[in-house]
């Protein structure tokens, strides 16, 4: 069931058993062996990997509460002794600031470390697509993103600022500057499920201003890079612009107040596993609901 909940995740074989620390053609065998067990085919093999066939997509909601109720199974025997164990799925972006997920979780791992604790890193839309799909158990997420079935916990909030080389025109300028005095300049930016694309996307929208995207990045320090090179302006969230790769970009504070708000995002309508409850226990400190 592992086996084939991960290749119908990943739509590809070799990356499942990537992800499965697995000899790719032990895995094939799996899924084939899977497939004679039940009399069906549950995956149509394509030109860029494979997609599941009718009994594939049946099979995958039974399969993925099979593993949950296995996981349940594991982590009551080991409440019982006092342990908080398992496999803990977690989602974040790169460098969220002062939410900081890996400092949080490495002290977790230090209270809990009977818990095996899975690091994904993607963009906020993805991360939480990922979370509705079952695939983590909780993510760091930014950005207006799409929350429906979804509960969230707000940690940081900070705001946005344009950074620029010091050779560029709006270098030297000391007072705010309005959304619309930028729709002429030359922005690199990261693609747009990334959560602090999505809140400056949404202040310009608000404004009624188009904006040239030049480039698009799916990488902080890469972007810091190409601002550094002149010519093209960024909006970032201000703990990026005091990253020492930001050092000698300008920055510049928006006319409009524009927040960066980071949270942590998990399933509404399943009930947390025992590492995730202990997860989102441990940050309850930072404001909203407990976890239920």
């Amino acid at each position: 069931m592992e086996h084939f909940v991960a290749v119908a995740e990943e739509r590809n074989v070799t990356r499942a058993a990537a992800r499965l620390h697995l000899a790719q053609s032990g895995l094939s065998a799996s899924v084939r062996a899977l497939e004679r067990e039940l009399g069906a085919e549950l995956f149509v093999r394509t030109a860029r990997g494979v997609d599941l066939t009718d009994a594939g997509r049946a099979l995958l909601r039974e399969a993925r509460r099979t593993l949950d109720s296995a996981a349940a199974a594991r982590e009551a025997v080991a409440a019982v002794q006092g342990v908080v164990g398992g496999t803990l799925r977690v989602g974040t972006e790169q460098c969220m600031g002062a939410a900081d997920p890996f400092g949080r979780l490495v002290e977790f791992g230090a209270r809990h470390p009977s818990v095996d604790v899975h690091v994904e890193q993607a963009g906020s839309a993805v991360l939480l697509e990922r979370l509705r799909q079952g695939r983590l158990d909780v993510a760091f997420v930014a950005g207006p993103g799409d929350t429906a079935g979804l509960r969230l916990r707000a940690l940081a909030r900070e705001p946005m600022v344009l950074l620029c080389a010091p050779g560029h025109r709006l270098a030297g300028r000391r007072e705010p500057a309005a959304l619309e005095e930028l729709a002429g300049e030359v922005f690199v930016d990261l693609h747009p499920q990334w959560g602090s694309r999505q809140v400056a996307d949404a202040a310009f929208a608000a404004a009624g201003v188009r904006r040239g995207i030049a480039m698009q990045l799916d990488d902080v320090h890469k972007l810091l890079e190409v601002v550094g090179h002149g010519g093209a302006v960024a909006f970032v969230p201000r703990s990026v612009a005091d990253k020492e790769q930001a050092r000698g970009l300008r920055r510049l504070s928006p006319a409009t107040d524009i927040a960066w708000e980071v949270a942590v995002a998990w399933p509404a309508h399943a009930r947390p596993s025992a590492a995730a409850h202990a997860l989102l226990a441990s940050l309850h400190g930072d404001g909203g609901d407990q976890p239920g």
